[in-house]
């Protein structure tokens, strides 16, 4: 039967299951080496014993594939080292069980038993790398049952009545080789479900942070877009400004729609076409300066982020074009560096107290201050007086 912690859980990595039963494959090949020289002085002695062919045929199947699953740890998959692991641990068996077919009868002097009867453990332990924990110990207790019996039939001096004793002590002492494997097998097991389900839970988060970010760019593009000409319309402005506005956010409503890699960096170039023409949608007679293009020729930012700056940078000159007065003329300047850039967004308007707007005014909380703030390595702030004028400064610096 297969305990929870063994059942194989659908999507669950391996890694760290596969490192403990390569390791676990590694160190019993290397002891089945370290017994086959051991005890190869008592298969000496003891095979007069036997009929000729088994004693030869024996060592070769049960000490050959004990090692074969050690050296199949090195391959990359773990199928045919388990596999191998398996034929050694039935190897065994069938070793014991042939045992009394080939015995001529004659019994060992003294009280050494047969070399079988050294490392039943061993073969368990190939088992516990192949098999669920349950059907390991029951081939730990067959094996241990099966040497024991063959210790009594074949040694001169050896008692019925230690039978049972013997068998009891080979099984809880190879148990704690083997119940430690099965332990480390299953610690394995759950770390690899740890490890799967964290990563499923910050797959999830991920997931919900960039819903959330999808959101606010929804609700930033309705107030900056579709309520800012809905407000343009209602005031007497010539009608090509609310039409040049109202065609702008129409193109960012379908850009919603397009599926784009938002971690993917763009080049200068790029970056200063998108500032621009967000730029020129909300103001053409807007000033736009660059500085700084000869030391940032390497920079590159996510699209992402130019969005938030370029959405950004377009609400700052929509509340100028409302709030600053006919008269303004404004100036965007993009400062740039090899990890940075700050965009300053200034007009000579009539300016206002920035410390005292209400919390219901969206246009700077959320659409400027709120979207630089949710960008990585961005910021803003507002700096105004009454009477002279407004900046409003976008910066970003790679995190």
């Amino acid at each position: 039967m297969t305990s929870p912690a063994e059942a194989p859980v659908a999507g669950v990595g391996r890694e760290n299951t596969d490192r403990i039963l390569r390791m676990f494959a590694r160190f019993t090949s290397v002891g089945y080496l370290a017994y086959l020289a051991l005890l190869y002085p008592s298969i000496i002695t003891t095979a007069p014993l036997m009929h000729r062919w088994w004693t030869p045929l024996a060592v070769v199947v049960v000490f050959g594939t004990g090692v074969l699953p050690g050296l199949l740890s090195f391959r990359r998959g773990t199928a045919a080292m388990r596999t191998a692991a398996a034929v050694a641990a039935m190897a065994f068996l069938a070793a014991a069980f042939t045992w009394p077919l080939a015995w001529t009868g004659a019994q060992l002097p003294g009280d050494d038993g047969v070399w079988l009867a050294a490392f039943p453990g061993l073969a368990s332990l190939a088992g516990i790398i192949a098999w669920p924990t349950g059907v390991a110990f029951t081939h730990l207790v067959i094996g241990c049952t099966t040497v024991q019996m063959i210790n009594l039939a074949a040694r001169v001096n050896a008692s019925a009545s230690m039978l049972v004793p013997d068998i009891t002590f080979a099984i809880m002492f190879c148990t704690l080789f083997v119940g430690g494997a099965a332990m480390a097998l299953r610690t394995g097991r759950l770390l690899d479900a740890t490890t799967e389900s964290t990563r499923a839970a910050a797959a999830g988060a991920a997931a919900q942070r960039a819903r959330a970010v999808e959101r606010e760019r929804f609700d930033a593009l309705v107030h900056d877009g579709v309520i800012a000409t809905l407000l343009t319309a209602s005031r007497p402005v010539h009608r090509e400004n609310v039409r040049a506005l109202a065609a702008t956010t129409l193109r960012e409503l379908d850009d919603l729609h397009t599926i784009g890699n938002a971690d993917q960096d763009i080049a200068l170039d790029e970056i200063l076409a998108q500032l621009r023409s967000a730029t020129v949608d909300v103001d053409p007679s807007a000033l736009f300066v660059v500085t700084g293009t000869e030391t940032a020729e390497t920079l590159r930012i996510p699209v992402s982020t130019v969005r938030s700056m370029s959405g950004a940078l377009a609400e700052a000159l929509r509340n100028s074009h409302l709030h600053a007065g006919p008269r303004a003329t404004r100036t965007v300047t993009a400062a740039l560096q090899s990890d940075s850039i700050s965009i300053a967004i200034a007009d000579d308007g009539v300016g206002f107290d920035h410390t005292s707007i209400p919390p219901h005014r969206l246009g700077i909380a959320v659409s400027i201050l709120g979207r630089m703030r949710h960008t990585a390595g961005g910021s803003a702030r507002v700096d105004s007086e009454p009477g002279r004028g407004t900046t409003v400064h976008i910066e970003w610096t790679a995190p």
